[in-house]
C-alpha cells in the first residue's frame, strides 16, 4: 500500500464563473494594485513578469497578496474543492494551500491570473480500477479496528490534479 499526498491547483482567471472566484480574483486584483508600489517605486513596470524581472524581491508578492485572500479558505469548510469522487462527493481535506499569483497588468483586471495550491491530508492509494485511483482517508476511516477493511473513494485525475507526494508503506 502507498501513501499519496493530492494536489489541485485550482486557477482563477477572467473566464471563471463562479462567485467565489471572482471574490478572490477581485480582492486579490485590489490587493496587488497597492503592493506593487512597494517594488515599484518609480513606477516603471505595469506586469507582474515585467517587475519580478526588475525586482527579485517581488516574489514576497505570492504572500503579501495571499494574505489578503486567506479568509475565502474558511468557506471551503476544510475540503479541496472542485475534486469529487466518482459519485460526485467532495472527500479530500485541505492540509496546506499556498496562493500564487500567475500573471496580471495592474491596469487591467482582465489579466489577473491567480491560483491556489491545495495540497491534502494523506491519504492511502490501494490501487487502481480503469482510469479510477481508490484510496481512503485514514483519518476519518469507519472500520480502522478491522485490519482489511476500508472506507474507500474514488476518483479520477485530471487536468491540474496530481499526486504531489508518495510514500511506500511496509
Amino acid at each position: 500500500m502507498r501513501q499519496i499526498r493530492i494536489r489541485y491547483r485550482k486557477i482563477m482567471n477572467s473566464d471563471s464563473e463562479g462567485g467565489w472566484e471572482k471574490l478572490v480574483r477581485g480582492d486579490s486584483f485590489a490587493e496587488l494594485k497597492m503592493q506593487f508600489q512597494r517594488f515599484n517605486p518609480e513606477g516603471r513596470y505595469f506586469t507582474f513578469g515585467a517587475l519580478l524581472g526588475a525586482n527579485p524581491e517581488a516574489e514576497q508578492l505570492h504572500f503579501l497578496v495571499g494574505g489578503s485572500v486567506l479568509g475565502y479558505l474558511e468557506q471551503l469548510r476544510g475540503m479541496i474543492p472542485d475534486v469529487a469522487d466518482n459519485l460526485g462527493h467532495r472527500f479530500m481535506r485541505i492540509a496546506d494551500c499556498r496562493f500564487e499569483i500567475i500573471r496580471s497588468d495592474i491596469r487591467d483586471i482582465a489579466t489577473h491570473e491567480v491560483a491556489f495550491n491545495f495540497y491534502s491530508t494523506p491519504l492511502l492509494w490501494h490501487g487502481t480500477a480503469g482510469s479510477l485511483l481508490i484510496v481512503s482517508d485514514p483519518r476519518t476511516d469507519d472500520n480502522h479496528d478491522q485490519q482489511d477493511a476500508f472506507d474507500t473513494y474514488s476518483f479520477e485525475l485530471r487536468r491540474h490534479v496530481s499526486i504531489d507526494k508518495l510514500r511506500e508503506l511496509r
